[in-house]
């Protein structure tokens, strides 16, 4: 559903856009629309979004805004990254309420994926400490 004035759509610069879709495909599960050779568009990633053909990446370091994922099991979903060819940017670290990692896709594109301090490695779920 569109909401009014809320964030409705995000793009990305791809170098390669046959990889893009093969490694988001692989690793996240999503699906993707392609509108030429120039522009596919996805969904099934909490919003939808494409990737235009372009030579440019987005990172942090260039001040490109982050996007930020949430996993439930952080080093299974950093594994799935890694082992569809994505590269991890910056290891595993802890900040208040949680722990993440950076990583690039197969364009070099940055992103992060995030976990609640208290997420059992192993589960995903919560640790209830007394």
């Amino acid at each position: 559903m569109n909401k009014h004035e809320k964030i409705n759509y995000v793009e990305f610069p791809a170098k390669d856009i046959e990889a893009t879709k093969a490694f988001f495909a692989q690793v996240f599960g999503w699906t993707f629309e392609d509108y030429g050779t120039e522009y596919t568009a996805f969904s099934n990633a909490g919003i939808d979004g494409g990737f235009f053909q372009s030579d440019l990446t987005a990172s942090t370091e260039n001040g490109s805004a982050l996007v930020v994922f949430y996993s439930q099991e952080l080093e299974q979903t950093q594994s799935k990254i890694e082992n569809a060819g994505g590269l991890i940017v910056k290891p595993i670290f802890s900040f208040p309420g949680g722990r993440r990692f950076h990583f690039s896709d197969p364009n070099g594109n940055e992103y992060a994926v995030w976990s609640e301090i208290n997420a059992s490695p192993s589960t995903g779920k919560k640790i209830i400490t007394h």
